[in-house]
């Protein structure tokens, strides 16, 4: 989740990193994001432990396969699907749109291995800054970061910290054994044979009811049993996805989908 060191490491969306300097971009401007088209085939965006609250109420949260797990928001049950996105790259009014997509095209980097310092960077492929006649200016004239920078800062940096977080949040989960590999049965009238959704990891229920004494209490008090319980609640969201891939004539054919 939190901005990796190296060019190999870059989070989902981001081609190159080029670090923000007052010299080289001086006269720069960026220019607003003006549709997410970027993620019109993208189903699935990661998630901090501090957006549960209110993703909880748009999106099925689940969590990633594989070593180095992290919290997942939905938006399609399909490699592919965005059913967030219109054709002109539109975002549904009015949905939350996560943390991650609103920081693009800028993250935070260290820009060597060894450095301990994050660098505010941006992704120069995605075309939103550059020498423009329009746009917010990035630097005045004497090379001082602009307000709309410091803000960005100001953002990545809270981003940042919340990744951190979601980092020793998932570590602590892995170590409770409540995570297990999920899977998501949804028919259709269309169809005699259900949609089968797997790829995906989540909470077993029923572990979690189980729980008892000290680890049930830990839990509780360090806020990790709120965040898991909006885990749990948001999988009611799934069936509208659902509905939404049938209503956009998003369904893949009939076919065990992992």
């Amino acid at each position: 989740m939190a901005s990796a060191p190296g060019i190999p490491g870059l989070p989902m969306l981001y081609n190159n990193m080029v670090p923000l300097s007052s010299q080289e971009h001086r006269n720069w401007r960026v220019r607003p994001l003006q549709n997410l088209q970027i993620i019109a085939g993208v189903h699935a965006l990661p998630l901090t432990v501090d957006e549960f609250p209110i993703a909880q109420r748009y999106f099925p949260i689940v969590f990633s396969t594989g070593p180095d797990s992290v919290p997942l928001a939905l938006m399609g049950l399909n490699e592919g699907v965005n059913v967030f996105v219109d054709a002109d790259g539109k975002f549904k009014e009015g949905t939350y749109l996560p943390a991650f997509m609103r920081r693009y095209p800028f993250l935070l980097a260290r820009l060597t291995e060894q450095s301990e310092e994050l660098s505010l960077c941006f992704d120069p492929t995605a075309g939103l800054l550059g020498a423009f006649d329009d746009g917010v200016r990035l630097f005045n004239d004497e090379g001082e970061a602009e307000q709309s920078v410091k803000d960005m800062l100001g953002f990545c940096e809270q981003f940042e910290i919340a990744a951190q977080r979601t980092t020793a949040f998932m570590k602590d989960l892995e170590e409770t054994g409540l995570l297990e590999e999920g899977e998501l049965t949804i028919g259709h009238p269309s169809s005699e044979q259900p949609y089968i959704y797997r790829g995906f990891r989540m909470i077993n229920e029923g572990k979690l009811r189980d729980l008892r004494g000290d680890q049930l209490r830990k839990m509780s008090q360090n806020g990790m049993l709120t965040l898991l319980y909006a885990h749990l609640f948001s999988l009611s969201l799934t069936s509208e996805i659902f509905s939404r891939q049938v209503d956009q004539g998003k369904l893949p054919p009939q076919q065990q989908i992992a």
